[in-house]
């Protein structure tokens, strides 16, 4: 693998941008540390009038705001080279400061809930530069009748410092601690076994393999199954008690809240997709004939349906596809992202030594998009580029758009834009290429997204909120309880057609996700909303795009939900979710009719 300095400065970011030298960076850390240590000025006069408010709202926004470059610069650099101990060493101090910053503004937010609603309504008349801080005040007043006595919250705020270390618990004891021994590979040859390496062991072409790592995995979890339900009793019993004492309805209501939606949306998921369930067990059925075998077990179904894609695509090349898909979007989209990438170098392309895996998309409300990927000259990579761009072109718009008090867009539609143009490129390749290969790589690529995006998040859901439930009526989250909770699940989703092998009852102790507080279905309602307006840019073209792009231009200037029905997308119904199976089941049709036709 080259080393960073062999990688051509075409193909990386150019930091310099943020900050010249350390000297500077230095600089601005001083004066975050200042305002930091001045913040507490603030605490006794905040609420006492319209000016002293706006005044304490706006040095917050300022230190966020330098706080945010200053991780920008830092993070960066160190996620291109991790060998470098100078910018780890950088990315602490900036972690640092953050906390040094929670600790200085822990007023904040109580005192916006306590503000009285009639007094606010009088100081936006009487001092109007407050407005630009309303819908921020209006966020943290919604939690008024959720909010203890100030006694009350300094005790619980106490209590509340010696829990939630469950998942760092769960992580180390899984992810250090853990052994699960050696299977033999497909070259016969011995290779450790590890969490991280199961997934791609059991997308193995040998059966055996796929058997062996299964098996293996499971027989060592099942030995500490006592720990883990030990583990996610705790968590929950104390996710369950914080919405009670709170005076939540349930913990499920509690988590939706900070998203500013109801369980009514968490609802109509889980039913739309059971209802639905027949168009999974198709995909199982093809997958089953596909591999040529009796009956598909549990450790057959991230078997490869075909190998990959042999055609291989240069960077260049994969911009140009990714411009080409987003040409629909109109000129100030397609234009600005040509010149991010060309231009302002908005991409670090290339693997290098020290390079972080994966990719994403980062930046901030005073800094250009960065987008990280480990190109490789793929498919799967172009559309990664596509995912990414999504997120880099949805912040600048919404930055574009927004003050810097609204325009940040929140996690329950932070995947929605990616999954569009990831959707899109998808439908633009099936419809133009003339390789029977390449045909079959993508709509393979589509269906296992929506598998793992849609299905299979959407049955974690169904069980978080089961156990969630189980603590609640007061239940003890026993292994035995979760084994049976669990195989109940897998066995509705697979259907009767595939093996259900016991050890998958299990696998609820691998999952980190259900430590992260009724997370998962926004993986799910974010590609069912995607796949929906896909399929209106497809159906209505212009017309609609401009709504689109007013949808990506709210940020947080209102509701998540707001923000989707700006673009017509209204979670509350099943037609969304719907739209997103459909899509799947023609991807499973049209797999099945390009397979079996002669090459």
């Amino acid at each position: 693998m080259a080393t960073r300095n062999e990688i051509k400065p075409e193909y990386k970011w150019d930091l310099s941008v943020l900050y010249a030298d350390e000297a500077a960076f230095r600089a601005d850390c001083k004066k975050a540390k200042t305002m930091i240590a001045a913040f507490g000025a603030h605490e006794k006069k905040m609420c006492k009038s319209a000016q002293n408010l706006y005044a304490a709202l706006e040095d917050v926004t300022t230190i966020e705001r330098l706080l945010s470059v200053l991780y920008q610069y830092a993070a960066l650099n160190y996620d291109t080279d991790t060998s470098d101990n100078r910018f780890l060493s950088l990315r602490g101090e900036v972690i640092d400061l953050f906390d040094s910053y929670s600790a200085a503004t822990y007023f904040v937010g109580p005192s916006l809930i306590r503000l009285d609603a009639q007094v606010l309504e009088q100081w936006y008349a009487e001092y109007p530069a407050l407005l630009a801080y309303q819908r921020n005040i209006d966020v943290q007043q919604r939690y008024k009748p959720y909010t203890l006595s100030d006694e009350c919250e300094k005790l619980f705020a106490n209590l509340q410092k010696g829990m939630g270390s469950h998942a760092d618990i769960r992580t180390v004891f899984a992810n250090a601690d853990l052994r699960f021994g050696k299977i033999r590979g497909e070259d016969g040859k011995k290779v450790e076994l590890t969490d991280a390496t199961y997934v791609p062991m059991l997308m193995s072409a040998d059966r055996r393999v796929r058997k062996a790592a299964f098996t293996k995995l499971y027989e060592t979890y099942g030995q500490f199954g006592n720990t883990f339900s030990a583990l996610l009793n705790a968590y929950t019993k104390e996710r369950v008690t914080n919405a009670e004492v709170r005076g939540y309805d349930s913990s499920l209501q509690a988590s939706v809240f900070a998203d500013e939606v109801t369980p009514d949306i968490y609802h109509n998921l889980i039913a739309t997709v059971n209802k639905n369930l027949s168009v999974l067990f198709d995909y199982y059925a093809i997958k089953r004939e596909v591999l040529g075998l009796q009956k598909l077990h549990l450790y057959d179904v991230y078997a490869p349906l075909i190998g990959d894609c042999t055609r291989k695509y240069s960077f260049e090349e994969a911009v140009e596809e990714v411009l080409e898909t987003v040409k629909v979007f109109g000129t100030e989209y397609h234009d600005t992202l040509e010149k991010g990438i060309k231009e302002q170098k908005w991409v670090d392309v290339y693997p290098s030594q020290g390079k972080r895996g994966g990719a994403y998309s980062s930046g901030t409300y005073d800094t250009q998009p960065y987008i990280l990927l480990n190109y490789t000259d793929t498919l799967d990579d172009v559309s990664t580029l596509a995912h990414e761009a999504g997120h880099s072109m949805h912040s600048y718009f919404s930055h574009k758009s927004n003050t810097p008090q609204q325009a940040d867009y929140t996690i329950f539609v932070a995947e929605v834009a990616s999954t569009v143009n990831e959707l899109l490129f998808a439908h633009r390749k099936l419809r133009e290429s003339d390789s029977r290969e390449e045909k079959l790589s993508v709509l393979n690529q589509l269906m296992e997204t929506y598998k793992g995006t849609l299905f299979r998040q959407t049955m974690f859901a169904e069980f978080e909120e089961k156990f969630h439930t189980l603590v609640a009526s007061g239940k003890t989250l026993t292994q035995e309880l979760l084994n049976k909770e669990y195989y109940k699940l897998v066995k509705r989703y697979f259907g009767k057609d595939v093996a259900c092998d016991k050890q998958i009852a299990m696998e609820w102790m691998r999952i980190p996700h259900f430590y992260r507080y009724f997370y998962v279905y926004k993986y799910a309602t974010c590609i069912s909303a995607a796949s929906a307006i896909v399929k209106r840019i497809e159906t209505e073209g212009d017309a609609y795009v401009s709504k689109y792009i007013d949808f990506l231009s709210c940020g947080g200037s209102k509701s998540p939900l707001d923000s989707l029905r700006v673009a017509g997308i209204d979670l509350t119904q099943p037609a969304v979710i719907e739209d997103a199976i459909a899509d799947f089941g023609a991807a499973v049709a049209e797999f099945r009719k390009i397979y079996t036709e002669a090459e």
